[in-house]
């Protein structure tokens, strides 16, 4: 069976007027460095635009959009091809001295330093969150790969995966409260724990493909968040907490962020109107065109 899949992604927005768009950026590039991915492309309409590649501080590459007139519909769509060959998660080597995770923590690196930093205000009352971080702590000193593992398990089995489409991330606290959220909001909560044991961790947005849940025959993909934490001699590994498992083949990182906010897909300014907002996503399997299945996934709302 052909591991290879190409995903086609559509995000259109339609205004109900013509309305001056302010610079949009773009996070929708796999993370350079990305092992799985063979290809990507991404088109922006309408074709009177400018566009501007960088890598911003956290080694994103991002497109910065200018339009320079009025516009009725802004369309996004990228094209990505990958290789979904079942990888080992777990080969990466740890640092001896980091093999055993301290009270103190071990990441002395000042580059680091955002992403140690508490995501939340100092002045937040977070009881759920200090009683969490106390249950981990108290296992400390313990070896590090079986913390990260079992942390990422119990969240996965104490927060109830679900869908939520309104923008915006929930607080750690907020999480717990709920014992639900969605990926970005059980990430969110990840990310709390592990830096106040004095790990450093990212948020990451990206595409997570996997066998469709009523088609399981067929490759779906989605838009996903997740966490990365940086093991000193390992680097930057991924936590998954809506499955429990470390990120594998099927996740494809877009952005990697100290917030949530700073790794939105799409990101920019519009005038005030009526908008709204689709988002199509189709999988198929390479290279044979006689054995392409789309597996269209829809998302209207208004915005």
């Amino acid at each position: 069976m052909n591991a290879h899949a190409m995903l086609v992604h559509h995000t259109r927005y339609r205004y109900d007027r013509p309305v001056h768009l302010g610079p949009q950026t773009i996070r929708l590039h796999p993370l350079p460095g990305t092992r799985n991915v063979l290809s990507h492309a991404l088109d922006i309409a309408p074709a009177a635009h400018t566009r501007t590649w960088s890598n911003d501080a956290c080694g994103n590459r991002i497109a910065r959009v200018v339009f320079g007139e009025r516009v009725t519909h802004f369309d996004v769509t990228v094209r990505l091809t990958t290789d979904q060959t079942p990888t080992d998660p777990f080969t990466f080597t740890i640092a001896p001295h980091a093999r055993l995770w301290s009270a103190n923590g071990m990441n002395a690196d000042p580059a680091l330093g955002a992403y140690l930093l508490a995501p939340h205000k100092a002045t937040e009352a977070t009881p759920l969150l200090n009683a969490l971080t106390r249950e981990w702590r108290a296992t400390l000193p313990c070896p590090t790969l079986d913390l990260l593992t079992g942390l990422t398990r119990a969240i996965a089995a104490r927060i109830t995966y679900c869908i939520r489409l309104e923008a915006g991330v929930w607080s750690p606290e907020e999480t717990l409260r709920n014992a639900a959220g969605s990926c970005r909001d059980s990430a969110w909560l990840l990310i709390a724990v592990l830096r106040r044991l004095g790990f450093a961790a990212r948020f990451v947005s990206g595409y997570l493909f996997q066998p469709e849940r009523d088609a399981p025959e067929h490759l779906g993909c989605e838009l996903h968040a997740w966490t990365q934490v940086y093991i000193p001699g390992a680097g930057w590994i991924g936590l998954d907490t809506t499955s429990g498992l470390l990120a594998a083949q099927g996740h494809v990182p877009l952005a990697v962020a100290v917030t949530p906010q700073d790794a939105a897909p799409v990101s920019g300014l519009l005038d005030q109107c009526v908008a709204t907002f689709e988002a199509v996503m189709e999988t198929m399997p390479l290279p044979a065109m006689s054995e392409i299945h789309a597996s269209p996934r829809r998302l209207t709302r208004p915005s």
